[in-house]
């Protein structure tokens, strides 16, 4: 009996040997941004942390019941009333009030929507009570987006920190890590210039490059560090929680943005929210089976309130859409695109990701969110960017850039320029060839991108922050960085005797002038 019992514990000790154990860490998530089709980017995140194992606790503005595989656990801390606020914002709010969009008035407004945002995020009195709990996390992710002082989170609990950005490289993230930010060929997101710019399009890149900086140091990170110290108990400063980043996760991949330099903790998971298709609800699926010249797919996100299209070009979508021989489906909650004409579905809500899988669709016509952008260049269609607000006109370049879409200002559209484009995209077969062979691009990858994406995060938990992912650049001052202190001496040697040389000169022909 006893040898049974011996080599059953001598099974036991070896197993534990040979296997390596799983690695469960607490991680918390902090999402503040009430705009839904980030929260989808977010949650797909940190559930996929849930099936790998892990304790999640993600604060955000949303909440979502969810069926779990693995081991761990998913608490949600929801910033009550943010989203509802949101939604009545939407209906007041004209996003078409200005024709003209200006990029210096686009700094002051996202200072703005930023700081209340982040105000917002650390009083609410479900935040606070996570605050002073006490509890302590392995890790924080925070979704990148103008919440500076949410990156002292993670000193607060005790995690690493890593970002979350919603978009690829960005003057937001780039000094933060150390990543180069050349503006002769990296184009600011507000001013949307393609990565080949021209000389006055490198010179106003430059401008606002310089601008944008001086308003993140002088006027931005101050106000943000007021709020980390009036709502966080003995929280450090800013300064020093903003460059003890251990990792940021972007959305991005080179089949949509420009390529650029990055640094080591710089990794691109673009895609990673894509789900396999689903079919759909039976009278979409009949709607685009039975579509014998295909479909046309509307939407301009969930941000856009529809009533508030100005009427001219209300009434130029509507127009088109009745004439065209293609079915088109129409993400609307407005009443004057119902009842269009019997080719027209007007619906307040589409599963977009099926719709885009289904080999009917023709062409989408959208806003240009990045993860729209995304979506469609995984499956493959052809794209007319009418471009709002934020990153989507930096979206609609990369876009028309690639060759699988145009851009149309809504400024310009008329019922000639919308037709003319919308014949233009479906009839001409190159835009359809580049959207697949960008989407074979995206597809064409090392590892599912949500893996890759869980397993940097526990290469950070594994390795104790994964300090040496830092860039020594981030340890530099800037005349450093610039090497002004190598220049300096460098031109000065130069130039001292050059002024010699030419006093001496000088003061000898002075004096040859005097003798003569």
């Amino acid at each position: 009996m006893l040898s049974r019992k011996f080599a059953f514990k001598c099974c036991v000790w070896i197993f534990s040997f040979l296997v390596t154990p799983s690695l469960c860490a607490k991680i918390l998530g902090i999402f503040p941004t009430p705009g839904r089709s980030h929260y989808i980017l977010e949650s797909t995140l940190m559930t996929a942390l849930v099936d790998a194992g892990h304790e999640v606790t993600i604060v955000s503005p949303f909440y979502e019941e969810y069926k779990f595989t693995g081991n761990g656990s998913y608490r949600q801390i929801i910033l009550t009333g943010i989203e509802e606020a949101q939604k009545e914002r939407r209906k007041v709010i004209n996003l078409f009030e200005h024709k003209y969009f200006n990029p210096l008035a686009a700094i002051y407004l996202m200072n703005k929507i930023g700081l209340k945002q982040t105000e917002t995020t650390l009083s609410h009195p479900n935040f606070q009570n996570l605050i002073h709990s006490g509890e302590k996390f392995d890790a924080v992710i925070v979704g990148q987006f103008m919440n500076d002082a949410l990156k002292g989170m993670a000193h607060h609990f005790g995690g690493h920190l890593i970002l979350f950005s919603s978009v690829g490289t960005s003057t937001w993230v780039n000094h933060l890590v150390g990543n180069p930010s050349i503006p002769s060929y990296t184009p600011e997101m507000f001013l949307s210039y393609p990565a080949r710019m021209t000389y006055y399009q490198r010179l106003k890149n430059a401008l606002f490059n310089i601008v944008y900086n001086i308003n993140q140091q002088l006027i931005f990170y101050p106000k943000q560090n007021d709020l980390l110290k009036k709502y966080v108990p003995n929280s450090i400063d800013l300064h020093e929680a903003l460059f003890n980043v251990s990792l940021v996760l972007m959305n991005t991949h080179e089949s949509i943005g420009f390529p650029t330099s990055t640094v080591p903790c710089l990794r691109a998971i673009g895609g990673f929210h894509v789900k396999q298709s689903k079919k759909l609800p039976s009278n979409l699926q009949d709607f685009m089976d039975n579509a014998k010249h295909g479909v046309i797919y509307f939407s301009l996100g969930s941000n856009v309130n529809t009533s508030h299209l100005p009427l001219a070009m209300k009434r130029a979508l509507i127009e088109v859409f009745k004439e065209v021989k293609q079915r088109v489906l129409v993400k609307s909650d407005d009443e004057e695109f119902s009842n269009i004409s019997e080719n027209v579905l007007v619906q307040k809500w589409y599963p977009q990701q099926d719709i885009l899988a289904h080999p009917n669709l023709k062409l989408f016509i959208t806003h240009g969110g990045y993860a729209s952008t995304i979506e469609t260049v995984y499956y493959g269609v052809p794209v007319i960017s009418i471009p709002i607000f934020g990153d989507q006109r930096m979206n609609a370049v990369y876009v028309e850039t690639k060759g699988f879409g145009r851009i149309l200002l809504w400024q310009d559209i008329t019922k000639t320029t919308f037709s003319n484009m919308v014949n233009e995209l479906i009839n001409n077969p190159l835009y359809m060839e580049n959207a697949r062979k960008c989407s074979v691009l995206l597809r064409d990858r090392e590892v599912h991108p949500l893996n890759s994406a869980v397993y940097w995060i526990e290469y950070v938990l594994r390795y104790n922050g994964a300090p040496h992912l830092r860039v020594v650049s981030l340890d530099l001052t800037w005349y450093q960085y610039y090497l002004l202190d190598v220049y300096t001496p460098i031109l000065l040697a130069i130039c001292l005797p050059l002024y010699v040389i030419y006093k001496t000169c000088i003061n000898r022909k002075l004096v040859k002038l005097k003798t003569s």
